[in-house]
């Protein structure tokens, strides 16, 4: 398995290495750019398997470098300081990521998720993802989902809810079955809420966009499109009355 560490810091980029030589047996191979231009050359000549990218670097940032590349042969995992924008966006994509300073178990299980991944053709499709979260720009905004099987790129507005199902949460979207994925609710309810879901139970984040009714019987039930039905708690339903009467 060969990678290609892109990053401005020298003494990064040798802990990082030295990381991938202690922990990680199927590496056969490392090699190194500082930036920008000579990335993307290193990219096209060693071909490797997998890349760490920097976000911040000298003559540009990471998202610069994939915009210059037509299509993605490779894994992608980013290293990067703690930034919540560029880390959100990272989980709307459900493209890796790595904190400075790497943590070697944090780092194995990522290598350990890019094998497993290496011949998905879908990396071009999460960086589109990738990019327009940075850019803010809302129109089709889209969430990447994995189950076991397939990764699925979902359009926000088309979430009617999300279900806890222990440390797993179900999407119900419209005309599509449900999705299981392996990410507890309180995952989701982090990036959907600032998009405007509610958490209407402990268990059930919602899409208000699809609500079609109140029904006020058995404690107050929610009617979403496609006549789905969903619980309101008791210490939830105040708050969940008046945001939908705002909503009027």
């Amino acid at each position: 398995m060969k990678i290609l560490i892109i990053d401005n810091e020298p003494h990064l980029r040798k802990g990082l290495k030295d990381l991938l030589l202690a922990f990680c047996a199927g590496v056969t191979s490392i090699e190194e750019a500082e930036g920008v231009k000579t990335g993307i050359d290193r990219i096209n000549s060693y071909n490797p398997d997998i890349v760490f990218l920097d976000v911040e670097m000298d003559d540009g940032t990471g998202f610069d470098l994939l915009k210059q590349l037509p299509g993605y042969d490779f894994q992608l995992i980013f290293i990067t300081a703690h930034n919540k924008y560029a880390i959100d966006a990272f989980r709307f994509s459900a493209i890796d990521y790595l904190l400075k300073p790497v943590n070697p178990s944090a780092l194995v299980e990522s290598v350990q998720k890019a094998e497993k991944n290496i011949r998905s053709k879908e990396l071009k499709n999460q960086v589109q993802v990738l990019l327009q979260q940075l850019s803010g720009v809302n129109h089709e905004r889209r969430i990447v989902l994995r189950d076991l099987e397939k990764i699925y790129f979902i359009k926000i507005s088309e979430i009617l809810y999300c279900e806890a199902c222990g440390t797993y949460t179900k999407f119900f979207i419209q005309n599509t079955g449900p999705l299981l994925v392996s990410k507890n609710l309180k995952e989701y309810e982090s990036l959907l809420e600032p998009l405007g879901f509610i958490r209407t139970h402990h268990s059930f984040l919602v899409n208000p966009d699809k609500i079609n009714a109140f029904d006020k019987t058995e404690g107050g039930t929610l009617i979403l499109e496609g006549n789905y039905l969903v619980p309101i708690s008791q210490r939830k339903k105040d708050f969940v009355l008046a945001l939908l009467e705002q909503r009027r």
